[in-house]
């Protein structure tokens, strides 16, 4: 449908985005603010602007070039203060690099990066001049990083020589060379040198580092006007369950939606220091780490390094030290920090703290009143944000820039402006509140993937078919009297226990009520006379001694939450979960292994040795009888 002739509330959603977009230096300003033609969206036509010259020059133009614009840290307390004059040459030679390397407007570029300020001004560099840039997280293994290469045809890499994590010298180089072995169109490999002590093994003739390659590149390379729907980026999902998926973000919607969704979730301006503990390799290193902070002038705080090493409280000693204003980060991260600090945080200077933020998957009321009390101390709003890779921003989440902040722990409130989100059920009819069903969005906004790469049928099928008209986010979630949503996990997540649907977020909150539960993950596992039985494994507190008895206590602690009907079948005491390196429990891990299904690629996983100990734990489920309490494995 092309809005022109759609209802009057396309009117007011076309003039939300104008005013919000006049906020961005425009090269070129656009003739139409919207084409929406089912399920494509086209924002700001004929609208031109460059990222990197958002990002970088309007600042020094505006006097802002002595400011801070990153503090990089990395584990071994090597540090950098980087200004906003210092980004812009750095930005302004990886350009004339990549251009005298052959890269034009509309190349692909891959980058294969740690967390180091040469991940920052690669992605700026590719979008200055107009190309397109797939950033790949460093965790990936060799296969997955060279289907990501294959897809997009890329004929320049950007990496490291190593990467470190916990005190090792992670192989960066040695996954890029497996994963572009016999790839013939790959022209160049940069390598950044990080390790002075060896050098870089480099293939002739087609590996150059990134200093040799510095030696001849300009000064100012004058930034490309960029079509608004030309694409900025395109972002690969992990690929854990079939085919990874390339969406599509396009340079004008997306830069308006980050810019405009920052500002309103955390109140973000140039005075502000912000951490956001994510990686680049995800949606949220691009639109809040990379993109939202530095559109605003922002300070922002980059880490290398895990959350625990050398020791648990480094993240609160970065706190402390650089005075971080906006902290946002995943509950599962917090619940791992709540389990090992919890009685030395009050040692921290935490002051500076003015807002606190949730990403990667609902946060449990319990670790929000944590969260609220031992890190905010009880004065920093909680902005617990829903959004997606393929929504590129915020799309539920309170408002502190806009002053909506009644929080309920839990809950990630209501849309932000212009978002027009619902809960429905299976024909696409809305739900009473109060009724579980799909989360869907009824209106195209300007952060939307405009596609998945190279496979516009898999877009429809997997976004746009299920409810015609309605972009299906695949997530399961309520609508309470007040009209606030709570995510209750996705939907193919959702158990199904004689007929009562329940997510299993609401398991694993209703699991750590208990004090003893550090940390919960719930799956279903068949059941001849349910359906479906629940089974979850729990990390205990420190200190707490693992017992038949406190299996029964802890399943009796879901039923008082619950109900009955949600009786766990087993519980299942284990030292760790398996998580991403960027702190997000490994789910598909956990329902492979239940369903006697291969685990996959999980090169992801922060710690391999969890992945022994769930298959532990399924060797026992195979045997498992609904309703029989087990002792510990």
């Amino acid at each position: 449908m092309d809005c022109d002739k759609g209802a009057d509330s396309f009117s007011a959603i076309e003039n939300l985005w104008h005013k919000q977009a006049l906020n961005l230096p425009w090269m070129k300003q656009w003739d139409k603010v919207l084409d929406w033609r089912e399920p494509y969206a086209k924002w700001f036509i004929n609208g031109q602007l460059n990222a990197s010259d958002a990002c970088v020059d309007i600042h020094v133009k505006n006097g802002l070039g002595d400011k801070v614009a990153i503090y990089w840290e990395s584990e071994d307390e090597s540090s950098l203060e980087i200004t906003y004059y210092k980004l812009y040459q750095e930005v302004n030679k990886a350009a004339s690099m990549l251009r005298n390397l052959g890269v034009q407007k509309g190349d692909f570029v891959v980058i294969y990066m740690p967390m180091v300020p040469e991940a920052i001004y690669s992605m700026l560099a590719v979008a200055r001049l107009g190309a397109v840039h797939t950033t790949v997280f460093s965790g990936f293994s060799a296969q997955a990083l060279r289907s990501r290469i294959e897809e997009t045809q890329a004929k320049w890499i950007i990496t490291t020589d190593i990467g470190l994590r916990r005190g090792k010298l992670i192989p960066i180089k040695n996954v890029v060379d497996k994963a572009a072995d016999g790839l013939d169109f790959v022209k160049k490999i940069v390598v950044v040198r990080r390790n002075q002590s060896s050098e870089p093994s480099l293939h002739a003739d087609r590996d150059i580092l990134w200093s040799d390659a510095l030696k001849s590149a300009s000064e100012y390379v004058a930034p490309v006007a960029v079509d608004s729907n030309d694409p900025l980026f395109v972002l690969y999902t992990s690929g854990t369950t079939g085919k990874p998926k390339g969406v599509v973000h396009n340079i004008g919607g997306y830069l308006t939606y980050v810019y405009s969704t920052i500002k309103w979730a955390f109140d973000i301006d140039n005075q502000s220091i912000y951490w956001s503990t994510a990686d680049l390799g995800w949606v949220t290193g691009h639109s809040y780490v990379l993109y939202g902070p530095l559109l605003h002038g922002a300070s922002m705080l980059m880490y290398e390094g895990a959350p625990d090493y050398p020791n648990y409280l480094k993240w609160w000693e970065l706190i402390e030290k650089y005075k971080v204003s906006i902290f946002y980060t995943s509950p599962t991260a917090l619940r791992m920090l709540r389990l090992h600090t919890e009685s030395t945080i009050k040692n921290f200077k935490l002051d500076s703290l003015k807002v606190l933020g949730s990403v990667g998957e609902s946060i449990n009321p319990e670790i929000w009143h944590w969260f609220n009390e031992a890190v905010g101390h009880s004065k920093c709003p909680i902005v617990d944000t829903w959004w997606q890779t393929e929504t590129g921003g915020f799309m539920i989440s309170p408002a502190v820039g806009l002053d909506l902040v009644s929080l309920k722990p839990g809950s990630a409130t209501r849309p932000l402006p212009g978002i027009d989100a619902d809960v429905v059920d299976e024909l696409g009819q809305s739900l009473p509140n109060g009724s579980k069903g799909y989360l869907v969005i009824k209106k195209p906004w300007p952060g939307m993937a405009v596609g998945l790469y190279n496979d516009h049928d898999k877009f429809k099928e997997c976004y746009w078919s299920k409810f015609g008209g309605m972009y299906y986010s695949g997530d399961y979630a309520i609508k309470d009297a007040d009209g606030y949503f709570w995510i209750l996990g996705r939907a193919d997540e959702v158990l199904n226990i004689a007929g009562h649907r329940i997510g299993t977020a609401e398991v694993e909150s209703a699991a750590i009520v208990n004090p003893k539960v550090a940390e919960a993950a719930a799956i279903g596992v068949p059941d001849q006379i349910k359906g479906e039985c629940v089974v979850i494994f729990v990390v205990l507190q420190k200190y707490v001694q693992r017992s038949p008895d406190l299996c029964k206590e802890i399943i009796n602690t879901v039923r008082s939450q619950i109900g009955a009907f949600v009786t766990p079948a087993e519980i299942f005491f284990v030292d760790s979960l398996p998580k991403t390196r960027s702190g997000k429990i490994m789910r598909r891990v956990l329902k492979a292994l239940a369903k006697g299904d291969a685990v996959g690629d999980f090169s992801t996983c922060e710690d391999e040795s969890t992945i022994e100990e769930i298959s532990l734990a399924y060797n026992n489920l195979k045997h498992l009888v609904a309703g029989r309490f087990t002792q510990e494995i």
